[in-house]
């Protein structure tokens, strides 16, 4: 278990979100970027995220050095997909399977379940068995598939779509 500080992320944050992430993208197949982001890239990519609304992000801190990041980000672009958002968490390699990933998830769920989403999602390109354990310990479940879906490193990847129910439910049409 690991005593990092979640909390909100904030703009000075980037480069570090940044460094993070552009591992995966250069050393993994988790992630289907194949080019490492820039640093201006990922400032408007940050731009999306609030305070409050469904599009959030945490970060996870250590001895003042971000060693990890969770957020909520748009679905689909459709109106009526808006209040379901896509959910992701990466760690700094040293830091994974120290419970770290939990609890930043938990800190994003928690803040999302005070506003209108009532599903979120979580796409992993497999096989990521520490991913899929995660998600499934934070009550997301398997709901489909896509096999080959992605082209990185000479080969396909397949990716198995979670999802976490969220606030209230709406009754379905003709639902009694």
């Amino acid at each position: 278990m690991t005593n990092a500080n979640i909390r909100r992320a904030r703009r000075s944050d980037v480069p570090a979100l940044l460094d993070i992430y552009n591992h995966y993208v250069a050393n993994t197949h988790i992630t289907f970027d194949c080019e490492p982001r820039t640093l201006a890239e990922r400032t408007v990519w940050y731009s999306q995220f609030s305070e409050s609304g469904r599009y959030q992000c945490f970060v996870a801190e250590e001895h003042g050095n971000v060693v990890g990041w969770a957020s909520s980000s748009r679905f689909k672009d459709r109106a009526a997909y808006d209040t379901s958002v896509e959910t992701t968490v990466y760690l700094s390699p040293p830091e994974t399977g120290r419970g770290l990933g939990k609890r930043l998830y938990e800190a994003l769920l928690a803040a999302l379940a005070l506003e209108d989403v009532h599903r979120a999602y979580g796409a992993i390109a497999t096989p990521n068995p520490a991913s899929i354990r995660l998600h499934e310990r934070i009550g997301f479940e398997q709901v489909a598939g896509y096999r080959e879906v992605g082209r990185k490193f000479g080969r396909f990847w397949d990716v198995a779509v979670y999802e976490r129910a969220m606030g209230k439910r709406l009754a379905r049409p003709g639902a009694p």
